[in-house]
């Protein structure tokens, strides 16, 4: 539910008031309980991340030891396979 900016053009009271996108705009002014309030138009609050896995370093695996896993971009080569040739056998 978002949180809406409200002005009385007639005492200058400014409010915010949280209420339901479907909820018909306020019309009387809390303070002065005249008619004629309007809705301001309000850049609203940004997005609000809570919680883990926002960042790279949420997502690491914890190793024994202190290692850091490696990434794709880190690991080396595979050594070339033996040929079946050369098997140690005279």
């Amino acid at each position: 539910m978002p949180t809406y900016e409200y002005a009385c053009p007639k005492c200058g009271h400014e409010f915010e008031l949280f209420q339901s996108m479907r909820d018909e705009p306020l019309k009387k002014c809390p303070k002065c309980k005249k008619t004629g309030v309007k809705r301001l138009v309000g850049g609203g609050a940004g997005l609000i991340f809570k919680g883990t896995g926002f960042y790279i370093t949420d997502y690491k695996n914890k190793r024994a030891g202190g290692a850091e896993p490696k990434s794709g971009g880190d690991t080396k080569p595979a050594a070339p396979a033996k040929a079946a040739a050369d098997t140690g056998k005279k």
